[in-house]
């Protein structure tokens, strides 16, 4: 994502490699309640309820950086929030193909999926690394890795 960004943008306030770690860590940046969610919470909820993945904190957070960055033209920390916030926004995304996402949160408390994951085997991560869209993710990464490489 952060390479795609930094191929249609001319002029970058900040390095390549500033660009493409803000995107990584946004990436990431919602899956930090899982500290939380195995150190204090036990597991009692599930941690796509947690403000992290709430997905409207991640488009009002983008939305107020990229006005920002309109306002402040070549502002590197504008620039960077952006794309810390686009990273969130896909994790958001790609987190909703084969899991509960509260899209509405904190209005409605309603989980969407696009695909559900049927429950077959033991332990449960199997169910997930042995279903099709764990392919699609490993597709997602390899492309990500080759437009790094072809980048470097």
């Amino acid at each position: 994502m952060s390479v795609s960004i930094l191929n249609r943008v001319r002029q970058t306030p900040a390095s390549v490699s500033e660009s493409i770690a803000a995107g990584v860590v946004g990436a990431l940046a919602p899956d930090f309640d899982m500290v939380y969610f195995y150190l204090i919470d036990h597991h009692q909820t599930h941690h796509h309820k947690y403000i992290t993945h709430w997905p409207i904190l991640w488009v009002s957070l983008m939305l107020a950086s990229m006005l920002w960055l309109s306002l402040a033209k070549q502002s590197k920390p504008a620039f960077l929030a952006s794309v810390f916030c686009a990273g969130c926004v896909l994790h958001m995304v790609l987190d909703s193909f084969v899991g509960d996402v509260w899209w509405f949160a904190p209005f409605i408390n309603k989980p969407y999926v696009v695909f559900t994951v049927p429950a077959v085997f033991k332990p449960w991560w199997l169910n997930f690394i042995l279903h099709w869209s764990f392919a699609a993710e490993l597709v997602i990464c390899v492309w990500a890795l080759l437009l790094y490489r072809a980048r470097s």
